[in-house]
């Protein structure tokens, strides 16, 4: 490769030979250094910012493979290094990258003052620690994935190599860019879209609309690509949810091999999703579109960014990643593309308020002409209610279904609302405004979702992020219960409790057995704090409908009268309602030329289309799923 080259002059101009430079490799969008003596990197530290600076990359300096001591020899001398307070958990070594991955739940005493002890784990071992944080209640899908992606690291080192090829190869300045709609617009769910340039493919998201009746209206309309998926250049990936993530690890069924761009805790959090979703379907006798081999196959591609960090993803194409304030690892998608020719903002769900779990959303960009602006709550009407009042009225909610004996059933997605809610809860519970009798339980996937928000506290709002640190997570608070199959009728029977289970549209999992269990008593209350989308049974149920045929366990059907209280809380959404999405687009630096709308029932991406083209005079649309615009 002709950039190869360049990079090792870029490298043997910077880097004194005292260092003994033995390899230099792309590694993706990374640059890796091997070296005989990386106590010389250490002492001269500009060397690496030197180099990362000259070549706009991330690079990594390891130690040579004749300096790498036997793991077990280099386990027992890292343990003897690191004080025991770190509380290390695991230790693992990829042979491939010549790193020891170190888990820990205080990842400070790891690196060190100055990083003075990651350092002589280095120059003691040759390893160059890779240190990860514990999450604070275990975490099978954490630990999971983890032991994946060691256990296939030389398989993934090829793929970054193959992947760095493509990245590199001749650069094009692009004639035109074009955008398809392949799901997500004019409708909530299956969100996916195609970015094309003369010499670039690269899909934005690939998700499953979970509440569709069919196939047909469930997957994005990948058939519309008049090309083989496995020409593909890359995947980018916003965040986990389902609707976003969900359809992704199809497209490795049906032959995709490239790369998959997201945060890491997107990357966790999508494959407990994808597990999850396979695991649902199975128990309603439906055929997934995928299997867990293919989930597996699809961490092996992922490519972990941080927040602002630019990458190049293309030739004529960089990506950076920017806060959404959505779920954990959310982000908004800038794109960069023929150095500068174009650039498009992908907003994807964003949340332009206050929440308890997240930091503002950011709106600076270095350059900007299209926006492309989520709509779920577009309509003029789609005012939420003030956060201060939306906790007022849930704290009366509990105290008076509490009272009078009831059960609250709070259906919500996994990953986000669940951790809101956690943090709402928990704050009534400290500040004594809910009785400490009260039994708060957390049922379905939250227990592995909330545990991977601790393993990622600087995702989190700095509140949270310093009680985690503190060892103070607020998601393992005694306040909260783990409930299983085997407890919910107990749970339902004996009354006055919290229940917060998955899913959040009562699609399936833990909150419809549990609706089933107190639909008939009009002691029990339910509570919407998340989207329901159309065609899910939140919907229907939040809409009117007033009863059900349920099937018991010896298979006999019955019709079940909905007499429970029903209460609507928008206030905790993730999403942000007109004013907010307005505010978005007006601090928006710089403004966009242009704005396409997505994300959102019909006639609320049009009505909010229409709504900014005459307030600030740019033009707008609300394209159709299949449409293809020309953005340059």
């Amino acid at each position: 490769m002709d950039y190869l080259k360049d990079v090792k002059e870029v490298v043997k101009a910077i880097v004194n030979s005292d260092a003994q430079v033995t390899g230099v490799e792309l590694e993706g969008p990374e640059v890796a250094i091997y070296t005989k003596k990386p106590a010389v990197f250490h002492e001269n530290e500009d060397y690496v910012k030197n180099v990362a600076y000259q070549l706009k990359k991330k690079v990594n300096i390891r130690a040579d493979k004749s300096l790498l001591i036997d793991p077990k020899e280099a386990k027992e001398k890292i343990m003897k290094i690191v004080p025991q307070d770190a509380e290390i958990s695991d230790i693992q070594f990829s042979d491939a990258f010549h790193e020891v991955w170190i888990e820990s739940m205080k990842p400070g005493l790891v690196i060190g003052k100055g990083g003075m002890t990651s350092k002589e784990i280095i120059l003691k071992t040759g390893w160059t620690p890779k240190i990860l944080r514990s999450p604070t209640n275990p975490s099978e899908i954490l630990r999971g994935i983890r032991s994946h992606l060691i256990k296939y690291s030389s398989e993934r080192k090829k793929i970054l190599e193959e992947t760095a090829k493509k990245i590199y190869s001749e650069k094009a300045q692009p004639s035109w860019v074009r955008l398809t709609a392949l799901g997500g617009f004019r409708q909530v769910g299956r969100s996916c879209m195609l970015l094309e340039t003369r010499k670039t493919k690269v899909l934005l998201d690939c998700g499953i609309n979970v509440a569709a009746q069919t196939n047909e209206d469930a997957f994005p309309y990948l058939d519309v690509i008049r090309f083989p998926i496995n020409e593909l250049d890359a995947v980018v990936l916003s965040h986990a949810h389902m609707d976003h993530s969900g359809f992704i690890p199809y497209l490795f069924k049906v032959g995709y091999r490239g790369p998959v761009y997201c945060t890491e805790p997107t990357r966790d959090l999508s494959a407990l999703l994808n597990f999850d979703y396979i695991d649902i379907m199975a128990k309603d006798n439906r055929d997934a579109p995928y299997s867990e081999r293919d989930v597996k196959e699809m961490l092996k591609y992922c490519i972990t960014r941080e927040y602002r960090e630019v990458t190049d993803i293309a030739p004529d194409m960089r990506l950076t990643f920017h806060n959404a304030s959505h779920i954990l690892g959310s982000s908004s998608v800038h794109l960069n593309i023929g150095e500068g020719a174009h650039n498009l903002v992908y907003s994807a769900d964003i949340k332009y308020g206050f929440t308890r779990l997240f930091n503002n959303v950011d709106s600076n960009y270095p350059r900007l002409e299209t926006l492309i602006v989520e709509s779920t709550y577009g309509s003029k009407d789609d005012i939420q209610t003030s956060r201060e009042e939306t906790e007022a009225a849930f704290l009366k909610i509990i105290q008076e279904t509490i009272n009078q004996g009831g059960n609250i059933l709070i259906p919500s997605f996994a990953v986000g609302r669940a951790q809101e809610i956690q943090l709402v809860i928990e704050n009534f519970y400290r500040r004594g405004l809910i009785s400490p009798d009260t039994k708060v339980y957390i049922d379905g996937m939250t227990k592995e979702s909330s545990a991977i928000h601790t393993a990622y506290p600087e995702y989190l709002r700095n509140s949270v992020q310093k009680r985690i640190l503190q060892n103070d997570s607020p998601f393992t608070s005694d306040l909260f219960t783990l409930a299983g199959p085997e407890m919910r009728d107990e749970i339902v029977e004996k009354g006055s409790a919290i229940i917060l289970a998955s899913s959040g549209m009562l699609t399936g999992g833990a909150s419809v057995q549990y609706f089933y269990k107190m639909a008939e008593d009009p002691k029990n209350c339910l509570v919407y704090v998340g989207y329901q989308g159309e065609g899910s049974l939140g919907r229907k149920i939040q809409a009117g409908l007033k009863t059900l045929p349920m099937t018991d366990s010896s298979g006999r059907t019955r019709k079940i009268n909905i007499n429970l209280r029903q209460e609507t809380l928008d206030g905790f959404s993730g999403h942000s309602d007109r004013n907010q999405l307005n505010a978005y687009v007006r601090n928006l630096k710089p403004r966009p030329k242009r704005i396409l709308t997505d994300h959102g029932e019909a006639s609320k991406t049009i009505e909010l289309a229409k709504y900014l083209s005459a307030k600030y005079g740019i033009s707008s649309q609300s394209i159709r799923n299949i449409d293809s615009v020309r953005l340059k």
